[in-house]
């Protein structure tokens, strides 16, 4: 049987070993909910809506207009991209350029005629009188543009139509008298006339 001294001390010595207990802090509000709550114009769950909708809100806001400084060196930065593009493409074309004309040059030496015969066939090249020698049949094919007279080297060549039309595709420059064509239809007719003119005709001569 217990006394009562005992049950006191022993009561005591429970309430001394028992952890105390933390107090509770109140939840933090945001200030907007605060205003919103003291006000009386919301509960507590449409308080906390308007908080996250504040918070969205500063959370979008369009970033800051890009300095003096970053405009600059993206104005650089564009100007240099479009300087390497034109670059690359200068390049692109001159290295299709050089495949086309040796192409052309490849054309030529592979088709080109055996020329033979003792007529002088005259054309212009630019401004200058040239002449191949050729027989009555190339002189004829010449004039129909069955045959084209090609720039080939120093000299010139005979290339059968089909042949000549595909040098032209790739370097027109090389073509100097097609009678099939019409820019170059009247080369030598033009330069026969240049050639007769060095010939004077006496005024008083009779036929």
């Amino acid at each position: 049987m217990l006394r009562n001294g005992d049950a006191s001390s022993r009561d005591a010595c429970a309430g001394y070993n028992r952890a105390p207990t933390k107090a509770r802090l109140p939840a933090m509000r945001n200030p907007l909910q605060e205003q919103l709550l003291k006000a009386g114009l919301v509960n507590k769950a449409k308080a906390a809506q308007a908080v996250r909708e504040q918070a969205a809100k500063h959370k979008g806001k369009a970033p800051a207009a890009p300095s003096a400084e970053q405009l600059e060196a993206e104005r650089l930065q564009a100007e240099k991209a479009e300087r390497d593009r034109a670059l690359a493409a200068e390049r692109n074309a001159r290295r299709r350029a050089d495949e086309a004309r040796a192409q052309a040059r490849q054309i030529v030496e592979t088709h080109k005629l055996k020329r033979e015969g003792e007529i002088a066939y005259r054309f212009t090249d630019g401004d200058a009188i040239r002449s191949v020698l050729v027989n009555a049949a190339l002189r004829a094919q010449l004039a129909s543009g069955a045959l084209v007279i090609v720039r080939h080297g120093d000299g010139y060549e005979l290339l059968p139509r089909a042949a000549a039309d595909k040098v032209r595709e790739r370097d027109a420059d090389l073509v100097v008298l097609d009678h099939g064509h019409a820019e170059s239809t009247n080369g030598s007719e033009e330069a026969d006339d240049e050639y007769y003119k060095q010939f004077e005709v006496p005024d008083d001569l009779v036929w």
